[in-house]
């Protein structure tokens, strides 16, 4: 279970990209915080603390806003269009003896029988789970032991151990992970020699060969 982490947060006054930008540029990143029945509040909170939460996994946290401690889950974050930074943060507050939804990942331990003997392929269909827990007790992981799974073996979501206070909401008939048998390769047809002189085929034409050769750039 990941630790709650205290953040600090600023109220932000006005809206808009061009106040976004200028967050940004100065190490910031602006975010809101809704939820039990208060107003929502934008916010503003140092860049590298909040992706340094979420680099350990935090999916709850403190936020320390105006001398106030507020317990807040993180429901959504934007990032930008490379994937690497935060450009807004979306944060629900919670009780801490509340119980919330939440999709949390999948983690495989172990190897497989099925596979290492070469006849069977690993597949995981389900990466994560939505479990229902309390805001202070998300776990991690899900860890799901494929120790002993076989050939055309199967782990449904209902055959999955969780911790105490854990209880899954996903479809308890869907597969997790599964075992299934190696697809035979297509053999390729034997050329016989002398078939295509015989027959009066000739080596079909390679568009683009002549100009690479001539050192032109092939489309």
């Amino acid at each position: 279970m990941a630790e709650t982490v205290e953040l600090a947060a600023k109220k932000r006054e006005g809206r808009g990209s061009k106040l976004a930008r200028q967050l940004r540029k100065a190490g910031e990143v602006p975010g809101v915080v809704y939820g039990h029945k208060q107003d929502a509040v934008s916010v503003s909170l140092v860049l590298e603390d909040l992706a340094r939460a979420v680099r350990h996994g935090s999916r709850v946290v403190d936020l320390k806003l105006e001398g106030a401690i507020q317990t807040a889950q993180i429901v959504e974050l934007q990032w930008d269009h490379l994937g690497k930074e935060i450009l807004h943060a979306d944060f629900k507050r919670v009780s801490r003896d509340e119980r919330i939804t939440i999709d949390v990942r999948v983690e495989l331990r172990g190897t497989a029988p099925g596979v290492t003997g070469g006849e069977g392929v690993l597949d995981q269909p389900l990466h994560t789970l939505k479990i229902e827990c309390l805001a202070i007790a998300i776990p991690d992981t899900i860890r799901v032991s494929i120790a002993e799974l076989q050939l055309d073996g199967a782990i449904f979501v209902k055959d999955v151990p969780v911790p105490e206070g854990v209880k899954i909401l996903s479809d308890p008939e869907a597969i997790v992970v599964h075992v299934t048998a190696k697809q035979a390769e297509p053999e390729a047809a034997a050329a016989v020699p002398g078939e295509a002189a015989a027959t009066g085929a000739s080596e079909p034409e390679v568009i683009g060969k002549a100009k690479v050769e001539e050192g032109e750039e092939a489309e």
